[in-house]
């Protein structure tokens, strides 16, 4: 155990979003995602696993200690439903309300039409899997920066 560190995050996925740079991406993927593929094929080049949590409580764990990018890009995305890319299922809902928890205010996601979703997948910096078995519980996170002290 580690003070002020959620204890969903593994020493695993700590890594990974230590070592994640400035606008690198990262996938949070529901249990029907193909991760071990498109895991194989990230930065890391293999799947990571925070399996015993659904999609809002992985990502409430992660924005924790990952800021996002700033709202004027694409920082926090969402797998579109095919055929109504506007609808926003409970699941997606959650997650809403886990990064505007997060950021302090409202910092909507953007949708991505799922075959352009998995395509972004496999240049992301990791896949994170997770317990979540609702369909479209797949999600993309940018990494932001931490201003200095004072700044």
């Amino acid at each position: 155990m580690l003070k002020n560190i959620h204890p969903a995050l593994g020493a695993d996925v700590l890594h990974a979003l230590r070592s994640m740079g400035h606008g690198d991406t990262l996938v949070v993927s529901d249990t029907n995602f193909p991760t071990d593929s498109v895991g194989r094929q990230t930065v890391i080049g293999r799947p990571l696993s925070m399996a015993n949590l659904s999609a809002p409580q992985a990502i409430a764990a992660i924005l924790s200690v990952l800021p996002l990018d700033t709202p004027l890009q694409n920082s926090a995305c969402r797998m579109e439903v095919m055929g109504a890319p506007d609808e926003a299922p409970d699941v997606q809902c959650e997650v809403q309300a886990e990064i505007d928890r997060a950021e302090g205010k409202p910092c909507p996601m953007y949708g991505i039409e799922r075959f352009a979703f998995y395509d972004l997948a496999k240049k992301a910096y990791c896949v994170i899997s997770t317990g979540e078995t609702r369909f479209y519980g797949c999600f993309l996170l940018t990494k932001g920066v931490i201003p200095p002290a004072g700044a």
